[in-house]
């Protein structure tokens, strides 16, 4: 006999995820990129996320010229199972460059520069949703990139795509992770606006029922 769905749901594995903060910063406020899920989404439809989504096996081969920062790497690689391994650290990353191409359109170099990404924020969704993510946050300027913003425009995941500024967010529908997120990043910025690579990493998680922010 099967187990009752509410069983099946609490036992959810996550699954890795990977997102991608893009940064306007040529402006007089910091403007992010964000996107609208859709009311068809099973996952959190109907709110403002930035790119991003579950890792593809496939994302373990994708070509990459530069590596990510020794910092990002050993951030990556500490505070986790053991089955966290340089090749599944750049998954993670190429995973995010990925999702920023398919969510938005914006598209870079054929092999991908993971030496701008700073990593921010980790996050596993709570138990008892239909489905669960533990997601590695990146972070980067769109002036260090060599993406085409022309490009940029709404796909079948995320509608609305815009950037929006960081500070003028109160009015739009956000996932409670994504204003914590948001914060965190204000905060690293207000201390330091080029956000070194080296910088503190909010790991965000349920225990016992509350949410739990503790540092990595």
């Amino acid at each position: 006999m099967d187990a009752p769905k509410h069983a099946r749901i609490a036992g959810v594995k996550p699954k890795d995820a990977a997102s991608l903060i893009l940064i306007d910063r040529s402006t007089k406020s910091p403007r992010v990129l964000m996107g609208r899920r859709g009311s068809g989404h099973v996952f959190m439809p109907d709110v403002y996320v930035f790119p991003g989504g579950r890792r593809d096996a496939r994302d373990h081969a994708l070509p990459f010229g530069t590596d990510l920062d020794r910092l990002v790497l050993e951030k990556l690689l500490s505070g986790t199972s053991s089955r966290m391994t340089p090749s599944r650290a750049r998954a993670l990353a190429l995973a995010a460059l990925r999702e920023l191409r398919e969510e938005t359109g914006l598209a870079g170099a054929a092999s991908a520069d993971l030496s701008r990404l700073r990593y921010v924020a980790r996050a596993i969704t709570p138990p008892g949703n239909v489905r669960r993510y533990d997601t590695r946050f990146f972070l980067t300027f769109s002036d260090e990139t060599p993406f085409d913003m022309t490009l940029l425009g709404d796909s079948s995941e995320l509608q609305d795509v815009r950037w929006l500024d960081i500070a003028e967010l109160s009015g739009l529908k956000l996932p409670r992770i994504t204003q914590a997120v948001l914060e965190d990043v204000q905060n690293l910025m207000a201390a330091d606006p080029s956000l070194p690579f080296g910088t503190p990493v909010s790991f965000y998680f349920m225990r016992h029922g509350r949410f739990v922010r503790s540092r990595l």
